[in-house]
């Protein structure tokens, strides 16, 4: 039960992040007005808002020579003004000019017109609404500048600080928690080292964007509370929610603002982590039980994380509303793009296909490329993992492998044979080295029988009799150990039967003869005697 909470919350972290995006989205001014000229023909019209301590409370029409905006400022003056007496306020309506009028306090506020009236209502009815409405915000308004309030509204917003800092971080604990208990569900690596990218890219991004919609949240609310920082809220919000919403770029017929591009790049994320998952799921839970090779468990692997890909690209333009036809454009360029700057990463990309279907090379095949040896681990598709002896990653360009001589112990058939030369001296008897050679292969459980060892008299050396011990193996990548097991077994095996192993040796050969010296020398040697 706690191994699965944190993939709970890591979930809803990531549905809520997805659904946020699409009601900002849905519920932008654009998708509005989008939907809206479907239904009805537009209005030439404009309105205004009046509002109280950053409230809204209605929207008012053009009026005569005055416009919406200028109707809705003097108003909302003149309700801030009225908060400023100390005394009670009241709204009354009373008729003028045949149109229903709006008195604060016996004083004039605005006449409601025809224009201001919603549809399917008179005027009257429209001014018996805002009677009530400003009824309500002016006695909210007097109530929040009272100081118990105000004292309540500190210790509320000083607790909303709190609780988001906790939130903020038990989010990160359970995102790194969830993150674990994901990859071991999904049979990936759990090294904290090397965690899976795409997974860890997607929680991180989601992480960042909930935490800072938890603070730009709270600091809205917070300011919300307050009377005197309501109006600014309200600007901000404003100012957030059109900046978000309003169109950015266009494609073909359709615009797009920051949310759709946010909501697009995190399908897109999404998308390409469900392959990697998917992918994974396939490899460990059907290929794996299936019995194939390692080579081909990739092969299918690589195919279908492609596959996915492409296809849920295409599929989430296409539904997102993006016509595919727009992009020839943009297409040339990145064509252009790629013929100048990326053409070794096009190369390299064009080699790693080639390798998944041509199959030269496979995961879990022991390679040699230049003086790298080890076993190949990853065939990605820029680049391959090869795994040394060492346990050190080697990450070569795929182009490498088609460009330069690659010799693969493990293609096709992973049978190969060892040659091991063994010098002995003159002195010895080539039948019992040779018998000894051999008793020293069979005896190592990693020798095949079938093809048998052989042993090659292969010359006569400077110091040595030189002989070549012939073995064959299935597990290329123990060479190394088996070559050093057999070193030791044949070494004791000569030292047993007294079978010499000789070194490097040189005659020096000395002539007999007179020594000429010149008189120089002679003259010096009889100076140094006493």
């Amino acid at each position: 039960m706690r191994n699965q909470l944190p993939i709970r919350l890591l979930r809803a972290i990531i549905c809520f992040g997805i659904a946020l995006l699409l009601v900002l989205r849905l519920g932008s001014p654009s998708a509005l007005a989008q939907a809206g000229s479907r239904t009805a023909p537009e209005s030439t019209t404009s309105e205004a808002t009046v509002t109280l301590d950053g409230q809204p409370i209605f929207q008012i029409s053009d009026a005569g020579q005055y416009s919406a905006q200028a109707r809705a400022d003097l108003i909302s003056l003149q309700l801030q003004a009225a908060l400023q007496m100390a005394k009670p306020l009241s709204v009354k309506i009373e008729p003028r000019n045949r149109l229903p009028t709006l008195l604060l306090n016996d004083r004039y506020l605005l006449t409601v017109t025809e224009q201001d009236a919603q549809p399917n209502s008179t005027p009257d009815e429209q001014a018996i609404i805002w009677q009530e409405r400003l009824q309500t915000k002016l006695r909210q308004a007097l109530a929040e500048r009272r100081p118990a309030y105000l004292q309540k509204t500190i210790a509320l917003a000083i607790g909303i600080i709190l609780a988001v800092a906790a939130l903020h971080l038990g989010l990160r604990r359970a995102q790194q928690r969830g993150l674990q208990s994901l990859q071991q569900l999904l049979h990936m690596p759990t090294d904290a080292s090397k965690p899976s990218r795409p997974v860890e890219g997607l929680s991180k991004l989601l992480l960042a964007l909930v935490q800072a919609g938890l603070w730009i949240g709270a600091a809205l609310y917070i300011a919300n509370l307050f009377p005197l920082s309501r109006a600014w809220s309200y600007r901000v919000s404003e100012a957030l929610f059109t900046s978000l919403t309003s169109p950015l770029m266009t494609l073909g017929r359709n615009a797009y603002s920051v949310i759709d591009l946010l909501l697009l790049a995190l399908l897109l994320l999404a998308l390409f982590s469900l392959a990697g998952m998917a992918t994974n799921l396939l490899r460990s839970r059907v290929l794996h039980l299936a019995g194939l090779s390692r080579g081909g468990q990739e092969v299918i692997a690589t195919l279908t994380k492609y596959s996915l890909i492409t296809i849920g690209t295409l599929v989430v333009l296409q539904i997102w509303g993006l016509d595919i036809s727009s992009l020839t454009i943009l297409a040339s360029a990145l064509g252009v793009g790629i013929g100048f700057g990326l053409q070794n990463i096009v190369k390299d990309f064009g080699s790693g296909l080639v390798l998944v279907f041509e199959r030269p090379i496979q995961v879990g095949d022991f390679v040699e490329v230049g003086s790298f040896k080890g076993t190949v681990e990853r065939i990605g598709g820029r680049s391959t993992e090869i795994r040394t002896m060492d346990h050190v990653s080697i990450i070569l360009p795929n182009s490498r492998f088609l460009e330069e001589e690659v010799i693969n112990w493990s293609h096709r058939n992973p049978i190969s044979r060892l040659h091991l030369p063994v010098g002995v001296a003159y002195s010895s008897e080539p039948e019992a080295v040779k018998t000894t050679l051999l008793e020293a292969a069979q005896s190592h459980h990693e020798v095949l029988s079938s093809p048998p060892p052989q042993v090659f008299f292969t010359g006569f050396g400077e110091s040595s009799l030189d002989f070549d011990l012939l073995v064959w193996i299935t597990q290329p990548s123990h060479q190394f150990i088996l070559k050093s097991d057999l070193y030791f077994r044949i070494f004791a095996l000569l030292r047993e039967r007294q079978i010499e192993i000789p070194f490097p040796q040189r005659d020096l050969h000395l002539r007999s003869g007179t020594l000429n010296l010149s008189p120089q020398i002679e003259a010096l040697f009889k100076q140094r005697q006493p």
